[in-house]
């Protein structure tokens, strides 16, 4: 590791709020559980109640499954708290599948001692003409209350907390809101659809929430990174309603890195403080400086190094030239044309080994085509350069097929059947029981088993097709099922037992010399991320197997983002003929072509996406003075 003694002391701070930053999602919420443990025992002890402010989504839910375990554990008590939620949806029954109210009995009322009569959220079923007044009410019970003693925030794309949308004042009180088209769209999944989420909620305002006496604002996943460095850094602006709690005088950020990556701190730490400059470091700060001031990395002066906060690298060096030359070379050793290695060269500068000459690969794949459309070009390339590759589907992803595929595929099969007098007594059950189901399915509603099942079967044949496209053998593709996911909702189970067992059982199968992964972290609660702690932990339990000191595990991003430049460690070209060969493999999953379930805020289609990621990262590595290329994939080795 490359040090230096003359490097300045800087330790300056561009953060408004207290941050605390940790490796993971888990770490952080079991941190957070702790402290609303010690603020609960703290008050018993003098006979006070707690009065908590609480939330609801994926972010907190770690942080209440803290607080059960501490209470089944630990003989934590809730038996002096009262809580009160920041919002709802309106109009919105209190046990509808989406209610929060149904939510957090679900993921923490029921299963702790608390008082149910003394836990407040508000009700979505209030007729409109009363709302006002239910809302002013809602304000005096707090009051009532003490206040609250500790309120729980997340923070939405767009910068909301609770429900108070971009444009919300830092005076504004619990009222009925219209939902922002963001915040619509990134709840369409729990609803099926994003015609079927509310347009209006229930929140807490921005001044309700100001007036807690300690705030804790938890954030996870690169996702929100761009907002919350807006929030924690940027100015008080109601045009990010979360920078409003820069004024609370007892605030607190906990973020995981991927949501913290874009905070000054860590995108480009050297102007906050003294770093020691390793070959990642060095890497990061190189290609920062290139892509600020416009020029290839080649190009890169002296000047550019003193004016832009990278002095100490001339001091390591002595000249701009001689950083360049090493930076370049470290980026031209990353790309190659041989993702599984190149038989009989020298690899001491290339990503991958080239022994053993045709390896075993194993390419797990979240949903059935997340292989073809993250890494289309590296899975053609290893079967192209005869690798034995095979393809593990982690989860059925039936919930991403849309009722009217579903209807239309059923349709075509019972068609089929009855035009050539084919009988099969069990499968037609399943099939009639699936189309009565759809024919009066409310919106929302969970799908039953047969329907699940008919969704599942779209998606495997889907999957086998692209595989058979890629050449790769039937006998090499493997479905995984895994239990997590088959709830038939959006929410998804915990990972469990069978489930590491299910992939550990694959890999001391394949037994394989490479492992491709999807490193997304966008959400901790995501399936990619669920999918991938799965690996994590089938991994580092087989750690000791002897076939496994020669196997080599690289991550994947999925269709919405990219590694940044200075992570990868293996960038694969494309030509303009392989960008189109992985094309046509992605329109085999014709159920998630022409608009589909979870379609977020991107319109775009997932070939489209994917296609305009990996143009982007081939222009990157063609900005900084590289070779160019119509389009990379790019891949970063993991450690376990």
């Amino acid at each position: 590791m490359i040090t230096t003694n003359m490097a300045r002391n800087k330790q300056v701070s561009f953060e408004k709020m207290t941050v605390e930053q940790y490796a993971a999602a888990a770490a952080g919420s079991k941190q957070v559980a702790q402290e609303i443990a010690a603020l609960i025992r703290r008050k018993q002890s003098n006979g006070q109640t707690t009065v908590l402010g609480l939330a609801t989504g994926s972010t907190p839910k770690m942080v209440y499954r803290e607080l059960i375990r501490l209470h089944r554990e630990e003989g934590l008590s809730f038996q002096q708290v009262t809580t009160f939620n920041l919002d709802e949806y309106y109009p919105m029954l209190p046990d509808a599948l989406q209610s929060y109210k149904r939510f957090m009995r679900e993921h923490l009322f029921d299963h702790i001692d608390i008082d149910q009569s003394r836990c407040y959220v508000p009700d979505g079923n209030v007729p409109q003409e009363l709302v006002k007044a239910y809302c002013e009410q809602y304000e005096r019970m707090i009051e009532e209350a003490g206040g609250i003693d500790l309120q729980l925030l997340g923070i939405g794309r767009n910068g909301h907390i609770a429900f108070n949308e971009p444009g919300s004042h830092s005076s504004s009180v619990t009222r009925l809101i219209t939902l922002d088209f963001s915040t619509r769209i990134d709840a369409a999944a729990e609803f099926g659809g994003i015609a079927n989420v509310p347009r209006k909620a229930i929140t807490m305002g921005v001044g309700s929430i100001l007036k807690a006496k300690q705030i804790i604002l938890l954030a996870w996943g690169e996702n929100k990174a761009g907002i919350l460095r807006q929030a924690v850094e940027g100015p008080v602006n109601d045009l990010v309603p979360a920078s409003w709690l820069q004024a609370h005088p007892h605030v607190k950020v906990v973020a995981d890195e991927a949501c913290a990556a874009e905070l000054t701190r860590n995108k480009t730490p050297w102007i906050t403080d003294t770093v020691q400059w390793d070959k990642g470091m060095i890497k990061k700060a190189v290609t920062h400086l290139a892509l600020t001031v416009n020029k290839p990395i080649l190009k890169l002066t002296n000047n550019d190094y003193n004016e832009h906060g990278l002095s100490d690298l001339l001091v390591l060096y002595g000249q701009a030239y001689d950083i360049n030359i090493e930076v370049f070379n470290w980026l031209q050793h990353t790309i190659t044309g041989w993702p599984g290695g190149k038989p009989g060269a020298d690899d001491s500068n290339r990503p991958e080994r080239a022994v053993p000459a045709k390896k075993r690969v194993l390419l797990f794949s979240p949903h059935p085509d997340d292989d073809i459309i993250s890494m289309g070009g590296t899975f053609q390339r290893l079967v192209d350069q005869g690798h034995e590759v095979h393809v593990a589907y982690q989860t059925s992803g039936n919930i991403a097929v849309a009722d009217d595929e579903a209807l239309r595929f059923i349709r075509f099969v019972t068609d089929f059947n009855r035009q050539f007098n084919i009988v099969n007594e069990e499968a037609q059950a399943i099939y009639e029981q699936a189309e009565a189901f759809l024919l009066t399915k409310t919106k929302g509603a969970k799908d039953i088993n047969a329907l699940r099942y008919v969704k599942g079967v779209i998606r495997r044949g889907e999957a086998l097709n692209t595989c058979r496209f890629t050449g790769v053998a039937e006998a090499q593709v493997h479905f995984l099922n895994m239990p997590f996911y088959e709830t038939g909702l959006v929410e998804k189970s915990p990972l469990g037992e069978p489930d590491y067992q299910i992939i550990m059982d694959l890999i001391e199968k394949v037994q394989p010399h490479q492992v491709y992964a999807a490193g997304d972290l966008a959400d901790p609660h995501g399936t990619h991320k669920v999918c991938l702690d799965a690996i994590f932990e089938a991994l580092k339990r087989l750690k000791q197997q002897p076939f496994m000191k020669d196997c080599w595990l690289w991550l994947y991003k999925g269709a919405w983002a990219e590694w940044d430049i200075h992570q990868i460690e293996m960038a694969v070209p494309m030509s303009p003929d392989q960008v189109l060969k992985k094309r046509a493999g992605i329109f085999k999953h014709q159920s998630q072509k022409d608009g589909v379930v979870f379609q977020g805020t991107d319109s775009r289609e997932f070939w489209q996406r994917a296609e305009e990621r990996n143009k982007a990262t081939a222009d990157l590595y063609n900005q900084l003075g590289l070779a160019e290329y119509a389009a990379m994939e790019a891949f970063v080795r993991w450690e376990y």
